[in-house]
């Protein structure tokens, strides 16, 4: 389901451009799989934020088959480093192939757990977070990626709305998306009108929420 009119979404996604290489190759092998991987929308919307954050240290929690990590991997510093979290043994062996098939082994460390435990029994600074894992957790994330995430740093939140259902009334859901849907409500409740955050919710994808870090807080806050 498209968030957008479906015209709109065929002409957006005809326009712009795939990956190339060998990681077109394994990008088109997932959708004609149905492997969970990234919109290709969402693919150019991390391509314009990675370049202009210029990333050191990326987070990504959720690796799948390990696309988007490889992907990331081409915007890092030199000298760069990407931290990627997954819990599916199916999915860790396929990504554990396509690192070498890429060429970046060298550039990934995978931690292998539940994301909540593994992120709470992490330190270190991050310059860009990608959350691509169980939706009704991002809530659960949010605090530790805050704690590990640099002053001006990004965080990136994929499919936050749901095929539309976070726009429902809590009654309407079927009850075994409610607890998915109320998290996920208050999740983006929560970097909407944290003072300490500068957010925006974009209808690409299956909706994706762009979170910065403030630097320092406003004037107006700090008087308070």
């Amino acid at each position: 389901m498209s968030l957008i009119p479906e015209y709109l979404s065929e002409y957006i996604d005809e326009i712009q451009p795939y990956c190339g290489g060998k990681l077109g190759e394994l990008q088109q092998q997932a959708y004609e799989e149905g492997l969970p991987i990234i919109h290709n929308d969402v693919a150019r919307l991390l391509a314009v934020l990675l370049e202009m954050t210029k990333p050191k240290y990326i987070l990504e929690i959720g690796m799948a088959v390990g696309f988007s990590a490889s992907f990331m991997c081409g915007y890092l510093q030199e000298g760069g480093h990407l931290t990627t979290i997954d819990r599916y043994p199916i999915m860790i062996e396929a990504a554990k192939e396509n690192f070498k098939r890429m060429g970046v082994e060298d550039k990934v460390t995978m931690k292998i757990g539940h994301a909540e435990e593994v992120l709470a029994e992490m330190d270190g600074t991050f310059d860009f977070i990608f959350m691509d894992a169980a939706k009704g957790k991002y809530i659960e994330f949010l605090p530790h990626c805050l704690r590990m995430l640099r002053p001006g740093g990004i965080i990136v939140a994929d499919d936050v709305l749901q095929d539309g259902r976070v726009a429902q009334k809590y009654e309407e859901i079927p009850r075994r998306q409610r607890t998915i849907h109320k998290r996920m409500n208050e999740f983006l409740e929560t970097i909407s009108n944290s003072p300490e955050l500068t957010s925006s919710i974009l209808t690409i994808g299956d909706g994706v929420a762009i979170i910065r870090k403030k630097e320092v807080m406003d004037k107006e806050d700090t008087n308070e």
